[in-house]
């Protein structure tokens, strides 16, 4: 009995069928933010989506913006038959209609970031049919770990140093934030407990952008927790000297968001 060719062709068609239908489905558990809709016929290649990231956004020539909060990173495959410059108008069109403002704008050649209240979109468009999309809500983070007095004082006898978890600032600011009390009351408990004790105040910052700015901001940081510590908590200021180290001390690799966090600090050395 000869096979039915009809048959054959059937099955190899839905066998080769299948996979090319399944390739144009979204990625597993990634789906459109409600802030933006997609190019028509693109699908989700892969996403991120986290409760609390530092995001760093392009800005063009001027310094890039960092933003903490609510984080969603969504990566598109645009269609073949769409153009690389079509792409770019629609999105481009369809944020401004939405009345973002635009903080940097590459025209044609594809990159954008805006930003409306505290959602901040970031839209990198490349030839290669990708579409990147990053939006980031800011939100107040909390600080999980807190210095701890008795902490501080062991680390300052072992090595000569101490990290001060729980001092915060905004990203690119010199300003302590308000959630820093619990941090710099545990460093006035340390500093009341050992009165001959004498510290320098360290910043540090991740290597991201220039050196010049990374010394600076390190400095003013070190600078504003010395006068935290002094105005609000009495200690004498002939106990604290201020110092900016910037991304010259590393504690881990800056080639990771988790490392440039930890990067990001505040030290105490013994004098």
């Amino acid at each position: 009995m000869k096979p039915d060719r009809s048959l054959i062709l059937c099955i190899l068609a839905v066998c080769f069928a299948a996979p090319l239908t399944f390739a144009q489905q979204d990625a597993k558990d990634c789906k459109d933010s409600p802030l933006v809709s997609r190019f028509p016929g693109s699908i989700i290649a892969s996403c991120v989506d986290k409760a609390d990231e530092l995001a760093t956004l392009p800005m063009g020539t001027k310094p890039s913006k960092k933003v903490e909060g609510e984080y969603h990173r969504v990566t598109y495959k645009f269609p073949a038959g769409a153009s690389k410059a079509q792409v770019v108008r629609n999105i481009n069109s369809a944020l401004r209609t939405a009345g973002y403002s635009f903080d940097y704008d590459s025209g044609e050649y594809g990159d954008f970031t805006v930003h409306k209240g505290g959602t901040w979109i970031s839209e990198e468009i490349s030839g290669n049919g990708n579409i990147q999309q990053t939006i980031v809500i800011e939100t107040q983070l909390k600080q999980e770990v807190v210095a701890d007095a008795a902490a501080l004082s062991g680390g300052l006898a072992s090595t000569g140093h101490a990290v001060v978890n729980g001092i915060l600032f905004d990203p690119g600011k010199a300003e302590v934030k308000p959630e820093s009390a619990a941090a710099l009351q545990e460093v006035a408990k340390l500093l009341q407990q050992s009165p001959q004790l004498k510290l320098y105040v360290v910043g540090h910052t991740d290597n991201t952008g220039a050196m010049a700015a990374n010394m600076d901001l390190s400095a003013k940081r070190a600078a504003a927790v010395v006068v935290a510590l002094t105005k609000q908590y009495n200690v004498a200021a002939d106990r604290l000297q201020a110092y900016g180290d910037g991304p010259y001390a590393p504690v881990a690799s800056n080639d990771t968001e988790d490392g440039r966090t930890l990067n990001r600090r505040v030290e105490l050395v013994k004098q």
